[in-house]
């Protein structure tokens, strides 16, 4: 089956072309072969980099980083109509001109990961090292509406990719996971050597079996993975779905927001350009097994496995009431608040520990909520001219 390949996107759709498989020069081939699974990416040193979901908003932004360092970055999106797929088209030709600003290479695949022909001849067209897969059902709505769906663009999907990386001896395979897969009742900060096998959610417990699945091919064929668990990210080119979104919408038009528990519902609110930090990190550090793991006394968070869980967020619980009170400072306008009683469909609190994240990268997402909600608003405010 063809690989559908995309050119600059226009306003209404993309255009399909057909990959040529003697367009990589034999320099280039022995160049990308040189580089060993092992080996941690050193500056000038280029890698060919699977990135799926690459049009949605971590995606893009981690697709634009890989760019701007060099790396060929090859893209690999359904393009569902999840949400409204504008923003998608924008950012995918947000992509093309970074690429052809920087000389890095880009190339993007437009299928769906559950049919196995476009990703393994990807993978076998483009020498693809590494992999970060970004793409998935992550809408707690959407997953309890259509059950099978969820099921079907997450763990399908994970378990054909982890097929794939395992065929095609992919060095490292780098992958969302949710802080949603802890579930309730935490009074602390959340550690990755805490159970998660109770999760709430059906896209928290699709989420919870990827990392299980993921632990399997790492054991059964030695495939390195790392599994990120985000914690609430935000920031500009965003989903339109979100809480943010939906509050700076609400701010602007002088309509009420909602608010549940007396405003006292918190979260560990992560800015966008922390996360893809955080993401190139860990991608450019394969896991590795862990030497002094006991089954006796099995950590949660690694293995004798190259397999290993990491949290990915601020380490500082934002109540409701603090994030309106900031979006009303970047917007300059006061919100309209609406306290209500209701189920609270969300846990009350979400606070990363990072300390395994530090010292696996040697980074720990920093930015102020004040900054990144200003980076968001200025942001809004131009894309929609408001």
């Amino acid at each position: 089956m063809p690989i559908k390949m995309e050119a600059v996107p226009g306003p209404d759709q993309l255009k399909a072309a057909t990959p040529q498989k003697d367009s990589l020069q034999t320099a280039e081939m022995a160049e990308l072969e040189a580089v060993g699974p092992d080996q941690i990416k050193q500056a000038g040193q280029k890698q060919t980099v699977l990135v799926t979901g690459h049009a949605g908003f971590i995606g893009f932004h981690t697709a634009k980083a890989l760019l701007e360092r060099g790396d060929k970055v090859i893209g690999f999106d359904s393009m569902n109509s999840h949400y409204d797929t504008r923003l998608k088209r924008e950012r995918l030709a947000m992509l093309e001109d970074i690429a052809k600003a920087t000389g890095s290479k880009y190339h993007h695949v437009r299928a769906d990961l559950c049919e196995p022909g476009p990703l393994q001849e990807c993978l076998e067209t483009y020498k693809v090292q590494r992999v970060i897969h970004l793409a998935g059902q992550t809408d707690k709505y959407l997953s309890h509406e259509k059950p099978a769906e969820c099921v079907q663009n997450n763990i399908n999907a994970f378990v054909a990719l982890l097929e794939a990386c395992r065929h095609f001896k992919i060095h490292h395979l780098t992958y969302a996971s949710s802080h949603a897969v802890y579930g309730a009742g935490f009074q602390k900060p959340m550690s990755e050597r805490d159970s998660a096998n109770h999760p709430q959610r059906l896209d928290a417990a699709a989420q919870r079996a990827c990392e299980l699945l993921a632990h399997s091919y790492s054991h059964q064929f030695r495939l390195p993975t790392t599994g990120l668990r985000f914690f609430s990210v935000y920031g500009p080119w965003g989903r339109p779905d979100s809480v943010l979104f939906a509050f700076t919408k609400r701010i602007l038009e002088g309509k009420p927001i909602q608010i549940y528990n007396d405003g006292n519902n918190t979260r560990d609110y992560t800015y966008i350009g922390d996360l893809v930090e955080a993401i190139l990190r860990a991608s450019d550090t394969p896991a590795e097994p862990n030497p002094v793991w006991l089954v006796e006394l099995p950590d949660q968070a690694s293995s004798n496995a190259p397999w290993r869980l990491l949290n990915v967020g601020n380490s500082l619980p934002v109540s409701i009431e603090d994030l309106i009170a900031a979006l009303e400072h970047a917007l300059e306008k006061k919100a309209v608040k609406e306290y209500i009683t209701g189920p609270i469909l969300e846990k009350s609190q979400s606070c990363a520990d990072v300390s395994a994240l530090y010292k696996a990268t040697r980074f720990r997402p920093n930015t102020p909520l004040a900054a990144g909600i200003a980076q968001f608003a200025a942001w809004y405010r131009g894309y929609y001219q408001v």
